[in-house]
């Protein structure tokens, strides 16, 4: 079964997110043509979502070293 497509933006970035925890603003480009994930992260973070930035080292194809953010959510099981 084939699903929906997302409604918006943070909609695609918040089932990325739970089918894979983790996302890039490579990823959102490519996946979903979202420039600005970061804002979409702020938005979700005030919905309450608990998602942290793993700042993330590699080498371009130049060589150069570059940095980026990964964002994580972080699944909080509360104990009663």
């Amino acid at each position: 079964m084939k699903r929906e497509k997302p409604k918006n933006q943070i909609e695609a970035v918040l089932r990325h997110l739970n089918d894979f925890e983790k996302i890039t603003s490579f990823e959102a480009f490519t996946e979903y043509g979202i420039t600005r994930l970061s804002d979409k992260v702020y938005r979700l973070r005030k919905q309450g979502l608990n998602i942290i930035s793993l700042p993330t080292i590699t080498t371009n194809r130049y060589g150069d070293r570059v940095n980026y953010s990964t964002y994580k959510l972080i699944n909080t099981i509360l104990w009663r």
